[in-house]
């Protein structure tokens, strides 16, 4: 008789097991490292203090018994939330990839599975907790407005909210890893995304400025519009219930529960190629004939003046990993469009179109483009990972390394800078200023090579081996925004004398001209007096470093 064989059904795990994993990988990351368990420390005591005062201003309404202030409260806070969740990931913070999809590849596990985990695990976290508790006051307003009922209400609606943000944060991230991996686009959808996410900035400067001047009664049209939409339709769904809209709550339910499905989808079709990490395919190219050495070939075209040694070819491998690395291709693109949008919102809403920015209000804001822009800088060894060790092994003198990271960098950075003086300039109207602005530009950016030289020595951590150029460790989030703000304090500081030459001379034409030469050298010679002082330290501090920089298996 004929036995029939039924294949066995594999049993999928279920979203506690994932986790129940994170959990056991947090621990283990922690264990017998002091310094991660203090930046997890440090990093829930920021979060909760952002989020309790987050809560009293959103609680406020309900013990004025202002259901209008509700309705604002809840819009407004509501879609800055999940606009913060979809976007500061790719400008700041990352995304915490404890659990790396890319570990699970080879796991035969269905795409629903995987990513219920995973959302499931991204709920156990600092910015999960902070953002709970933050929108728990708009639970404490539903209920003092509206009994019990809207208070439950709003109760699932902060649920769903919370679903949407780690949804929309996640979708958003891996998408555009997806996005910078592909040469063929190159980069044209990325800066879509980044341009999207650099203007979190100047909406804050604008936000700002309205509530100041604010009429609130013209605002609650633009308000409920908004709570319609699904970036605060979670978040007023009690304020309705307490507003005698009851109607509404299903209806916005169904918006949100829309979005999250849609987002779920657009995260599962890029997820794949996230973890495979992928690149969009093409028909092959043969290669073209060339006459040049194989030495030759190595040096980009675009950089024809770099000396064919040890310095010339660390500079060509730089400016080449500057290019096609994701991590670091993402940071030049988003500081093209914050380099050129935060001056320009700033010194307009100071007067600029009015010509009355003063000279010292303009080379603040150079100031502050020039140090940002050095920040990719503060843990350029944590790019390379493991792969640091070929400079270990060979020898390379810390000095000659560090000059041509800073040479490759400028590469890029330094035609951005002028430009972003050039179009400021022109949008302010103001052409005379431009030698001001090179002249704290270059300071500012010499500065903060030189200062981001020291962080990113004695402040290197390991970055995931993930193919998302947005992932971060645990702890990793805490350390990557101290060692940015840490870099930003330290450059201003170094690069303020400009300002206080600028404040002492004012709007003097010869001094306008005089600021270039005089701002460039400075920030040259900061620069480059730090890769004799910071090559010392690396030449003795290279075991150190390696293991700093190598990811934990």
């Amino acid at each position: 008789m004929a036995l029939t064989q039924q294949q066995p059904t594999l049993r999928q795990p279920s979203a506690a097991l994932f986790v129940r994993l994170k959990l056991r990988v947090l621990a283990n990351n922690m264990r017998g490292k002091s310094w991660r368990i203090a930046l997890f420390v440090l990093g829930l005591a920021v979060g909760l203090w952002w989020a309790a005062s987050a809560f009293f201003l959103l609680a406020a309404p309900g013990f004025t018994d202002n259901v209008d202030a509700a309705v604002l409260a809840s819009a407004l806070g509501g879609g800055l939330l999940v606009l913060g969740w979809a976007l500061l990931p790719l400008v700041f913070f990352g995304v915490d990839e404890t659990l790396d999809p890319a570990r699970f590849a080879l796991l035969p596990l269905r795409r629903r599975t995987l990513v219920t985990g995973l959302v499931a695990a991204a709920m156990i976290g600092v910015p999960a907790l902070a953002a709970v508790v933050a929108t728990s006051g708009l639970v404490i307003a539903a209920a003092l407005l509206g009994g019990w009922v809207a208070a439950v209400v709003q109760a699932v609606g902060t649920v769903a909210g919370l679903i949407l943000c780690i949804v929309a944060s996640r979708a958003v991230t891996s998408a555009f890893a997806t996005m910078l991996r592909s040469r063929r686009v190159r980069d044209m959808a990325a800066i879509l995304l980044a341009c999207v996410a650099a203007l979190i900035g100047p909406v804050q400067i604008g936000v700002v400025a309205l509530l100041e001047n604010a009429d609130w009664q013209r605002l609650l049209g633009p308000a409920r519009v908004i709570g319609w939409t699904p970036l605060a339709a979670p978040y007023t769904m009690g304020i309705d219930v307490a507003a005698g809209r009851a109607w509404a709550v299903p209806l916005k339910l169904l918006i949100t529960a829309a979005t999250v499905a849609a987002l779920l989808w657009w995260w599962s079709r890029t997820l794949e190629s996230a973890m495979l990490g992928a690149e969009s395919a093409g028909p092959a190219k043969a290669a073209a004939a060339t006459s040049d050495s194989a030495v030759d070939q190595l040096f980009p075209r675009s950089m024809p003046w770099l000396p064919r040694n040890r310095y010339g070819a660390l500079a060509a491998r730089e400016a080449r990993y500057w290019w096609r690395d994701a991590r670091r291709r993402a940071g030049l693109i988003t500081f093209a469009v914050i380099g050129v949008v935060m001056p320009v919102m700033v010194n307009v809403s100071s007067g600029g179109l009015s010509g009355s920015t003063s000279p010292v209000m303009i080379s603040l804001t150079m100031v502050f483009v020039g140090v940002i822009g050095a920040a990719s800088l503060a843990n350029q060894f944590g790019y390379d990972g493991s792969a640091y060790a070929a400079n270990v092994v060979a020898g390379v003198p810390g000095a000659v390394e560090l000059r041509a990271r800073l040479m490759a960098f400028t590469t890029y950075l330094g035609p951005l800078l002028l430009v972003i003086a050039a179009i400021v300039a022109a949008f302010l109207r103001e052409p005379a200023d431009i030698g001001l602005m090179l002249g704290s530009l270059g300071a500012a950016y010499g500065s903060g090579l030189a200062i981001n030289l020291f962080v990113s020595l004695h402040g290197a951590y390991a970055l995931p081996e993930t193919s998302n150029p947005f992932a971060i460790n645990a702890g990793s989030g805490v350390a990557k925004s101290l060692l940015s703000i840490l870099g930003l304090i330290g450059a201003t500081a170094v690069a303020i004398p400009i300002v206080v030459v600028t404040a002492l001379v004012g709007g003097a034409p010869v001094w306008l001209w005089l600021a270039a030469p005089a701002g460039i050298a400075y920030g040259v010679a900061a620069a480059w007096l730090a890769t004799y002082v910071v090559g010392d330290m690396l030449d003795r501090q290279m075991p150190e470093l390696l293991q700093a920089v190598s990811p934990n298996r």
